[in-house]
């Protein structure tokens, strides 16, 4: 059976000054560099190095393979000099066979990566407004199998497909699966499928079954995500010598374009946020608690979607999206620039992804493309690029959805917007533009010419520091003021459009971009509704769990904000209940309850004496406070500095 070891520690990296230092793996070169702006981070080759002892294993009877969950963006590996594998793609699980070349027990092997994320013109992304961290960034394991085995050898796959549902007919789940080795001809496979107790619900045998499992217990999102286990045993001769397993979830869904999502029959509208995999001072070589926080930090916002932009994320993400019942947007880097070299690149890098990711219940549409029209001279090549990769997902997956993100100046006439089955739009109307109210006219007139095409919001949103304030929030001004009525804005608008299948915030948390210069800390995007290191949930952030989450709660805005120097205030106060009553130092003042023309948002006018007024929200029987100072004069550190040169509330092209 297999013997599954971790391969972080002990390694080298040389870097690209040649000097060498210890590292553990997940790694990467650009944690400081691809976070500081300046548009200079080192893209370049590198390379790392471990010895490796040889396992205990009967090269007449097993194989082992070395594998490596993500390596940005180009791999070559070798062992003991010797050439294994060259993959382009940085996202993605490969694997090598290296049981040829280990050498005999008592020698040490040497193994090593040669790593490059440097600038060329045939594997993605290379022009997108995030950081392309270098590295050896997730974990890398060594694996010892028998020689007739479940298929490691196929698009990073474990050689195990779960097709739930088949046919519409929620009893019915078709088992796939691939064996090689050299007694794949005399193999056979049982299968059981488990509830979620470890029970045995149905089971067969054979490499291609359909299994009946009575009353099934749907995956029904976050309501109850609830989640079934495959489990084959490859045997020889009657001895087992291989098991593979699969969680999977048994659900339905489809799109409406007037009516939007469905899951398990019923509309369920999709409202989310979209995530970048990386942190201040670590890069995208993240750990699994660190994985975990963001789900929970999204969990606590109350969205029951996720668009994985814009690249394959870490497996155990897409498990933790199947574990808490988000619907997911899984995509590739083809972005912001059609390569007429890159063509190989998508599809492999798309292969990659069906074949990897298949069997997560999660996930209901693969992403094509992002914005890919901001800078493609190929045109032609860019559509036909995108009918071949919308074919062969198609082909491999024809239970699932294909979508694209399109870039605002691409229009709703734009042939690239109409070969995916869905489309979405990524529209910053009220920040990079002025006029919130351009988001009504421009999804009104798409409404209008195309009434049969399912439409979502795939990005928007506004930059914020918790640093920046103003009583007089304007677009531009980096404030987390203006962020919330931004927010405000938008999430009425999502209300009174029912139709949109899906909308994802861009973005939850705030990431690295080194081009950028924006709002007085280089480097970064501020889009999120939660800071870089994930410490400081900005008050948007409260607005989405007022208006998503059902769990009772009050906040006040603008707590950050103390120093005032205005007699009165406005004090905004988030909250899902149907009142709120304000307290000024101790004293009951106001009483207010929800506007319809403004759910979840209470306002109160509140004076302010001399020195500190403390303020406390109540509702339902929940508390928040916040206090005030009242000064002579505003306090220019709330505002964003003028420099030179610095970008505004520009975009990144």
């Amino acid at each position: 059976m297999r013997v599954i070891r971790c391969l972080d520690e002990e390694w080298t990296f040389i870097g690209p000054t040649g000097s060498a230092e210890p590292v553990s793996v997940p790694h990467t070169w650009n944690a400081v560099d691809g976070q500081d702006g300046g548009n200079d981070y080192w893209r370049g080759s590198c390379r790392y190095t471990r010895p490796l002892s040889r396992p205990d294993f009967d090269p007449a009877t097993q194989r082992v393979y070395l594998q490596f969950d993500g390596v940005n963006a180009t791999a070559d590996v070798a062992l003991n000099g010797q050439a294994l594998i060259h993959h382009d793609g940085g996202y993605s699980t490969f694997r090598a066979d290296i049981t040829e070349a280990l050498l005999p027990s008592g020698e040490e092997n040497e193994l090593s990566i040669r790593v490059d994320n440097s600038m060329n013109d045939r594997v993605y992304p290379q022009k997108a407004d995030f950081t392309f961290y270098g590295g050896i960034y997730r974990e890398v394991m060594l694996l010892t199998v028998s020689a007739t085995h479940f298929s490691l050898d196929y698009e990073g796959g474990n050689g195990l497909k779960v097709t739930p549902a088949l046919g519409g007919d929620i009893r019915k789940v078709r088992v796939q699966s691939w064996v090689d080795g050299p007694d794949a001809g005399r193999s056979e496979v049982g299968v059981s499928v488990l509830d979620a107790q470890g029970a045995e619900v149905s089971s067969g045998s054979g490499t291609d079954v359909i299994l009946d499992v009575e009353e099934p217990h749907l995956w029904d999102g976050t309501v109850d995500p609830y989640l079934y286990t495959a489990r084959l045993t490859l045997r020889v001769d009657g001895k087992p010598v291989d098991e593979v397993s699969a969680r999977f979830g048994i659900r339905t869904f489809s799109v409406d374009p007037a009516r939007g999502f469905f899951l398990n029959g019923r509309p369920y509208p999709l409202r989310g946020v979209s995530r970048h995999q990386d942190r201040k001072g670590i890069g995208n070589a993240l750990t699994s608690e660190m994985h975990r926080e963001d789900m929970e930090l999204i969990r606590e916002l109350g969205a029951n979607t996720i668009r994985l932009a814009h690249y394959q994320h870490a497996q155990e993400f897409y498990d933790l999206c199947d574990e808490y019942g988000m619907v997911v947007w899984a995509e590739i880097p083809y972005i912001s620039e059609h390569l007429p070299a890159g063509m190989d690149n998508t599809l492999s890098q798309m292969r990659e992804l069906i074949v990897q990711n298949y069997n997560h219940p999660s996930i209901v549409c693969w992403g094509l493309s992002n914005e890919i029209t901001i800078s493609t001279k190929d045109k032609a090549g860019m559509l036909e690029n995108h009918r071949v990769l919308n074919e062969l997902v198609h082909e491999m997956d024809p239970t699932r959805k294909t979508t694209l993100a399109c870039y605002a100046m691409c229009g709703p006439f734009n042939r690239s917007a109409h070969i995916s089955d869905l489309v979405s739009w990524n529209l910053y109307l009220g920040w990079y533009v002025p006029g919130l109210f351009l988001n009504d006219l421009w999804f009104g007139f798409f409404r209008l010419v195309f009434p049969k095409r399912c439409v979502g919001m795939s990005e928007y949103g506004c930059e914020a520091m918790p640093n920046l304030h103003s009583e007089h929030p304007h677009r531009g001004d980096h404030s987390e003021e203006y962020q919330c009525i931004y927010h405000e804005y938008m999430l009425r608008f999502f209300a009174r459009r029912p139709y949109l299948w899906a909308t994802h915030v861009w973005n939850m948390f705030d990431f690295a971009a080194d081009a950028r210069d924006q709002g007085g800390e280089p480097g970064m995007n501020h889009k999120g509704l939660a800071s870089f290191d994930r410490k400081v949930k900005k008050d948007a952030f409260y607005l989405y769990k007022a208006w998503w989450n059902p769990e009772p709660m009050v906040h006040i805005c603008s707590k950050r904000f103390v120093e005032r120097a205005q007699k009165r205030i406005m004090v905004k106060v988030y909250s899902n209940q149907s009142e709120v009553s304000l307290w000024i130092d101790g004293k009951k003042t106001a009483t207010s309850r929800e506007n319809p023309r403004n759910p979840r948002v209470f306002l109160f006018n509140v004076p302010l004496g001399p020195g500190e007024t403390r303020i406390e929200a109540r509702a339902g029987g929940l508390s928040d406070e916040a206090r005030f100072v009242r000064v002579d004069k505003p306090n220019p550190r709330y505002r964003l500095p003028e420099a030179h040169g610095r970008q505004k509330s520009s975009n990144w092209v």
